[in-house]
């Protein structure tokens, strides 16, 4: 028993929130407890160890008291999720809808009981997903039941090694309070469920020319980039990737974005929305660019600046990428 607890939260942030929110919302937590990390666009992790002797409220009150608070100040319902640890706690939010809260207790028989039921771990991809099926490790409790050098020999010493740990309910991830570096970031969410990844790479498409407007109207370039994938049942992927050379040129941004959401290997999976978070914002000024030969993006990088003088002058929505501009139907004359 380690005695810690950690908390998870996820508010339901709508659309076109103020980018200022997810600061207020950390002044607000600090409140509560000194150790608060952010995680963008709509999640914070809190220790909340020390709070709750302060407080005088076990980690169950203690969680209801900071999503009473949230939804007082801010009006945001939240899911909350109280555990050992920061995957088990992620994990325990992620199950619930906004407006409730679990608690995983510190004790080998509850973590065992909430993870050995669940299909799925932090950090498996469907690959490893795939060969453990191969296998009929269907569950965390198949898993667990296998020795570890069976699953470094099924997956690779480091990979098999993280994976059973994982099982076993251990994480050494510990709440960073450290503000992140500055990023901005942008949302999709569909209409409906959406299954065609041709829909899943527009949307992406859409944010990373976004993301790049804001970044060249600023004047800064971004060093990383975060994708975050939503599902119908209320789950999430995020996958970071730090780019080759900052930059704040659509295409480059694009490309990393497919980048990252091909590694994801999503199978028909319900999208319920997307995010993409340009990271580690710098001046412009100050990044660097290398040289090269290939003269494939040229082109697209003066088709750009011409865009973005229409822009300014027109507004954004004048241009626009090709795959992004509204597809018409003919009607039954051949008229468009």
């Amino acid at each position: 028993m380690s005695g810690r607890h950690l908390l998870h939260l996820r508010f339901d942030v709508a659309d076109g929130h103020d980018t200022e929110l997810p600061e207020r919302l950390r002044r607000l937590l600090e409140d509560v407890t000194p150790r608060v990390q952010m995680i963008e666009p709509d999640s914070a992790a809190l220790d909340i160890t020390g709070a709750i002797p302060y407080w005088k409220r076990d980690a169950r009150g203690l969680a209801e008291l900071v999503q009473l608070r949230v939804l007082a100040h801010f009006g945001l319902r939240s899911s909350a999720g109280c555990a050992p640890n920061r995957m088990l706690a992620a994990m325990a939010c992620a199950l619930i809808p906004p407006g409730q809260r679990t608690v995983v207790d510190d004790s080998p028989e509850a973590i065992a009981a909430f993870l050995r039921p669940r299909p799925e771990l932090p950090g498996v991809g469907a690959k490893t997903a795939t060969t453990l099926g191969e296998y009929g490790l269907d569950t965390v409790g198949d898993v667990v039941d296998v020795p570890q050098l069976t699953l470094q020999r099924l997956l690779g010493v480091r990979a098999g090694r993280a994976l059973h740990e994982h099982a076993q309910g251990r994480d050494a991830q510990v709440v960073d309070p450290t503000p992140t570096p500055a990023s901005i970031s942008a949302e999709h969410r569909f209409v409906r469920d959406e299954l065609n990844p041709a829909e899943h790479r527009r949307a992406l498409l859409a944010l990373a020319d976004d993301l790049g407007a804001r970044l060249r109207d600023a004047g800064q370039t971004a060093s990383g980039l975060t994708c975050t994938i939503r599902y119908a049942d209320q789950s999430s992927t995020r996958r970071s990737r730090a780019l080759p050379e900052a930059t704040q040129h659509t295409v480059l941004l694009a490309r990393a974005a497919y980048a990252v959401y091909e590694s994801l290997g999503l199978q028909r999976a319900r999208v319920r929305g997307i995010a993409l978070r340009a990271d580690a914002l710098r001046p412009a000024h100050r990044a660097t660019r290398q040289l090269t030969l290939d003269t494939q993006d040229d082109k697209p990088l003066a088709i750009e600046a011409v865009a973005d003088r229409a822009r300014a002058r027109y507004g954004h929505h004048v241009l626009c990428p090709a795959a992004l501009a509204v597809r018409h139907q003919r009607d039954s004359r051949g008229r468009w």
